[in-house]
């Protein structure tokens, strides 16, 4: 119908019931007139809430008199909210609302009565897919304590939407992870409700590296006492294996690297050798961080623990009306939240929160090289990785596969068919070991038997025990054997390491850049300032040129030559013969 003719119509209707009222021909008492509107009218209509929503000025007078002050964009939104925050509306809205930082104030009227009407539905649990906008609209009014009945019904809500609407928007995970988490540490909530939390299972994850590295890798030598030469069959973890220590050793070790070795084929069939091979290598990894690095195995993949200031709802339209009171919140043992005077820090390790993929490395080295050992016909790629991590796995490789071995269980088959054959030996060897007086005695043999009379099967002449009636007795061995195809698999990795070149050929093989030459001859004659200098012209910090020297002279000693002490780094005394060699026939 065109709008000329709704026009008409109505006009009609309105003039029909004014004649009606009209005192002519009624009497009646007078009464509001029918107001009837157009589609295109109504669309216009803006019911008077808005309209004081509106009236909220930014401009505050001071009650007292003084100067008075413009509100926030923050403070101006929490006030129209407290003013909308039990409104419905019933006036759907198909367009799009886009805002980096939606507020009231940023929509236009239609887009204001579309998004209090998604609301009412969304808190009748009807969640809809709508303007991304609208969606984080609704988190700032819950972080504010808009429609909520207490902290715990807030943090309920917040993560009821996040839940339901990250299906339409996966986006949205970034930002609500972070709010929910603020939420519960803004209002003292119990740290229990954050348990699944992805950066509480980060956290728990770095303290089990932690402990491990603390608590397994061997103390640091002290700066006064050469370093101890570590023996390469020498074990690094406890044996028999700490079952249960290593299963939540490798579940954090998962859970932080790049590589997963839950997803390694090698994983399904050795569980309990790559399990025990990859924890060894990680304390071995610890160790070798806590020696040759200025910081920790930890430190290094994932930042040092320190405090910094935390801003609260960050990227959110957030506003308090009181200042928070001082407090201190432990999320977990290794990231608290200190609030002093209205200002937030937060203490936990500050650098990557990803997984990291040094530590992929060395899992997925593990998982290469055990594979040589255990599956050769699923080998994976080898990569190049430095020349200290591929030994120490190797040495470790081989420590567990020889305890592994020789710790067996001892099988013994015995073949029923041939106990006629033993029956029949055993009892020619007794006849021919008595003396004459035991013969004349008449002792029979079969009186002293131990074999197993085996029912069905024919006796050997002499013989008169009824089947069933004797019993093999096997006494253990007192040593456990290897088989020969055991010993195949590990005899590729007992096989004692090659001699060390010499001097030249490592020259022909390696030569140190001339940064590398300075620096090391820096620290054989002990001068501090000619090692900072040579660390400066490598263009690399001083923990990366130490592990490129080491890598280069890493064939001449079979081991690293340089450690970190409390000094500084240093070359190992044991090896000092060897670099000053090495130098003089450069």
């Amino acid at each position: 119908m065109a709008d000329q003719d709704v026009k008409m119509l109505i006009e009609r209707i309105m003039a029909e019931a004014r004649t009606h009222q009209s005192a002519r021909f009624s009497n009646e008492i007078y009464a509001d007139e029918p107001i009837l509107k157009t589609g295109r009218q109504m669309q216009n209509f803006l019911p008077d809430q808005y309209r004081k929503m509106r009236e909220i000025s930014r401009w505050q007078d001071d009650p007292k008199g003084g100067a008075g002050r413009w509100l926030s964009e923050a403070e101006l939104f929490y006030r129209q909210g407290l003013l909308m925050a039990d409104f419905e509306d019933d006036c759907p809205y198909n367009g799009t609302f886009k805002s980096y930082f939606p507020t009231y104030n940023a929509m236009s009227d239609r887009q204001l009565r579309g998004y209090f009407t998604w609301r009412a539905q969304v808190r009748r649990g009807t969640v809809e897919e709508t303007s991304t906008s609208f969606a984080f609209l609704y988190l700032y009014e819950l972080i504010c304590g808009i429609g909520v009945d207490d902290p715990l019904d807030g943090f309920s809500k917040i993560k009821a939407f996040w839940n339901a609407y990250r299906a339409f928007e996966p986006g949205i995970d970034r930002f609500a992870r972070v709010w929910l988490q603020d939420y519960a540490v803004f209002h003292g909530l119990d740290p229990k409700l954050l348990r699944d939390s992805k950066t509480v299972m980060f956290d728990n994850a770095l303290i089990e590296l932690r402990r491990a590295a603390r608590d397994l890798a061997p103390a640091p030598t002290p700066s006064d006492l050469p370093p101890a030469r570590r023996k390469t069959s020498e074990p690094t973890l406890p044996l028999p294996p700490d079952e249960a220590g290593e299963e939540r050793l490798m579940a954090a070790i998962n859970a932080l690297s790049t590589y997963n070795l839950d997803n390694s084929r090698l994983d399904r069939s050795h569980h309990r050798d790559l399990r025990h091979v990859a924890c060894a290598v990680y304390v071995r990894m610890a160790r070798y961080y806590d020696t040759h690095r200025k910081t920790g195995i930890v430190a290094s993949l994932f930042g040092e623990e320190t405090a910094m200031p935390y801003t609260m709802f960050a990227s959110a339209v957030f506003f308090a009306p009181e200042r928070h009171e001082d407090c201190e919140y432990r999320l977990d043992p290794i990231h608290i939240y200190r609030c002093q005077n209205g200002f937030w820090e937060c203490m936990r390790i500050h650098g990557s929160r990803q997984k990291s993929s040094k530590l992929g490395e060395m899992m997925r080295a593990c998982d290469q090289r055990l594979r040589l050992a255990l599956a050769p016909a699923h080998p994976l790629k080898e990569e190049k990785v430095p020349k200290y991590l591929a030994k120490i796995i190797d040495d470790e490789i081989v420590a567990w596969l020889s305890w592994d071995a020789a710790h067996q269980p001892v099988k013994i088959d015995i073949d029923l068919s041939q106990l006629g054959h033993i029956r029949s030996a055993a009892a020619q060897t007794r006849e021919a070991l008595l003396i004459d007086e035991e013969r004349e005695d008449g002792t029979p043999v079969e009186a002293e038997a131990t074999l197993i009379e085996q029912p069905g099967r024919e006796s050997a002449p002499g013989m008169t025990a009824e089947p069933g009636e004797m019993t093999i007795q096997q006494d253990e061995p007192d040593e456990p054997t290897v088989s020969a195809e055991e010993f195949g698999v590990m005899a590729p990795l007992l096989v004692s390491a090659p001699a060390p070149v010499t001097p030249a050929s490592a020259e022909a093989t390696n030569k140190l850049a001339p940064a590398e030459d300075a620096f090391l001859r820096a620290l054989l004659e002990q001068n501090t300032a000619q090692a900072t200098s040579a660390v400066e012209r490598s263009g690399q910090s001083e923990d990366m040129l130490v592990d490129s020297i080491n890598e280069t002279l890493f064939d001449l000693v079979g081991d690293t030559v340089i450690e970190f002490g409390a000094a500084g780094p240093q070359i190992i005394e044991d090896y000092e013969a060897d670099v000053r060699g090495y130098l003089d026939h450069e």
